[in-house]
């Protein structure tokens, strides 16, 4: 007997079919997330202070004694040396200020980059966003 030739099925068409049958995100999933989340981030930083964090902060500037988070939030105290230099400042700078430890510090900047309250000037090199 004749054996029957079988159709050559193409890798692309493999992938898709693992993709869409074990739910495995794709590069355009993971972009709608991340646009969603920072929509969601800006929306936070929009956002007053509530009561609570607000009294809780008032407490702790009267009282640095009390446990907690500070009186101002460590990127806003980023921002505010940020301000203060108008031609810029590198990261080992911005370190020597601040005293934060070097992944805090990067996260910090990060954020503040991607909700444009800063600029990147050169690599390194960042100031205040007007």
């Amino acid at each position: 007997m004749a054996r029957r030739k079988r159709k050559t099925v193409s890798f692309d068409a493999m992938v898709k079919f693992f993709i869409r049958n074990y739910d495995i995100p794709t590069r355009k999933d993971i972009d709608v997330l991340n646009h969603r989340l920072e929509k969601i981030e800006k929306l936070i930083m929009l956002q007053p202070m509530t009561r609570r964090s607000a009294g809780m902060a008032k407490k702790q500037a009267e009282d640095p004694g009390i446990k907690g988070r500070s009186a101002v939030a460590a990127s806003d105290e980023v921002l505010n040396i940020m301000k203060n230099d108008k031609k810029g400042l590198n990261f080992a700078e911005i370190k020597a200020k601040t005293g934060y430890e070097e992944k805090k510090l990067r996260n910090i900047i990060f954020r503040l980059h991607s909700t444009h309250r800063i600029k990147r000037v050169s690599r390194g090199v960042y100031i205040a966003a007007e």
